[in-house]
């Protein structure tokens, strides 16, 4: 009896789960059945665009116009003026050194061209004194052949004074090293109290407004970049920005190391330029242009050596095996070869719950109806007739 009981019970929980089973496939049949709700931003056209091809840059953006300032004599630092990032005009003051053992250079080379000056103006006088003689008869030929000579040694000697203290002054001038334009200090070397020696770094200043895009192409890529071609490239730092420029020189030597040649790109003129140095940039120089179907890269599906896309037609979604080609780099797009026509529309980001053959609805987008919202609302405002006054 029992066992009869324990029988039935098992019938019961295997027909329960049965029911269970089939209500569970009869919702998700319901659920298939319902149209996939999308946006206009949920899609993308396939259209016909410029490929661009050509060789691949990289390399760092820097200023045309930099300046590593260097200690020109043997001195102690006394007072670093500036910091790093902090705007200089032409002339400003950066780095001040010990000037005591110049000064009293500067005022022994004074005190000795003041003597070689006096002797020399000695030496004149008396040589016009014998020629004035010599023409009345009253000084033989060699006494003003020797004023003349005493009279050109002292004029040598103040040259030779006057170089002197040229030099204690240029000496001492030295001891302020002085922006050389206007820009921004970029890097600083020394603080108070340190030695510099003749040729150490103290500071260095960047024009920031003079930065360009400083690239490196492979050697047998090289024949085909031209002066004046269009450059595109992204900055790390800048991730959401493209940049472009034009090619402005090419150098004539490859590296010995890496045998990649040196390209030179300015930036387009009135374009937004980055201010920091330094950082790396890759691009393409627009070598070559061809018109091609393009389609987002977003769009596609990436399946080992295929690719798929999620095309809708006649309100229907469909998912169509598409051939690929280049990619260009400026936008991220593929070239179409084959599995799409141009204007067709896929849906830019796939998510993998998308089935073959499913029905697709229109819908307006959030900010649309949000915006229409808004628009109702300020209408009834403003229709909304005004309180009586008392």
């Amino acid at each position: 009896m029992l066992r009869l009981s324990l029988i039935i019970v098992c019938m019961a929980l295997a027909m329960s789960g049965c029911n269970k089973k089939t209500a569970d496939q009869a919702k998700t049949s319901a659920a298939a059945e319902k149209p996939l709700m999308i946006t206009k931003e949920d899609l993308s056209m396939v259209s016909s665009n410029a490929l661009a091809s050509g060789p691949v840059i990289n390399g760092s953006i820097q200023p045309e116009r930099k300046a590593d300032l260097r200690s020109e004599i043997s001195s102690v630092v006394l007072q670093v003026l500036k910091e790093n990032g902090e705007a200089v005009r032409r002339g400003d003051l950066l780095v001040r050194l010990d000037d005591t053992s110049i000064k009293d250079s500067l005022n022994s080379a004074l005190e000795a061209e003041r003597a070689a000056l006096q002797t020399y103006d000695q030496a004149e006088r008396q040589m016009q004194r014998l020629k004035t003689l010599r023409a009345s008869g009253m000084a033989s030929t060699q006494q003003l052949e020797d004023a003349e000579i005493r009279r050109n040694n002292t004029q040598s000697d103040l040259v030779a004074a006057k170089a002197r203290t040229v030099q204690a002054r240029q000496q001492l001038q030295r001891t302020e090293v002085r922006a050389p334009f206007d820009g921004v200090v970029s890097e600083r070397k020394v603080s108070a109290g340190d030695t510099a020696q003749i040729g150490k770094e103290l500071v260095k200043v960047i024009d920031p407004a003079s930065m360009r895009f400083e690239g490196l192409v492979s050697a047998d890529k090289v024949t085909s970049v031209k002066i004046g071609q269009t450059v595109r490239f992204r900055i790390n730092g800048y991730a959401n920005q493209e940049f472009s420029g034009k090619v402005k020189r090419v150098d004539l030597a490859a590296n010995a190391t890496t045998r990649q040649v040196e390209v030179l790109v300015n930036f387009a003129e009135g374009s937004v330029q980055p201010r920091v140095s330094g950082l790396f940039a890759e691009g393409m120089i627009e070598a070559a242009s061809a018109e091609t179907l393009m389609i987002p890269g977003s769009a596609l599906i990436r399946d080992g050596d295929k690719a798929y896309a999620w095309r809708i037609k006649d309100g229907v979604l469909h998912k169509v095996s598409v051939v690929i080609g280049q990619r260009d780099a400026r936008r991220g797009d593929y070239a179409v070869r084959s599995g799409l026509n141009n204007g067709d529309q896929v849906i830019s980001n796939p998510l993998s719950t998308l089935k073959d053959g499913q029905k697709v609805q229109m819908v307006a987008s959030a900010g649309a109806i949000a915006a229409t919202s808004t628009a109702a609302s300020a209408a009834s405002v403003s229709a909304a007739p005004a309180p009586a006054g008392k």
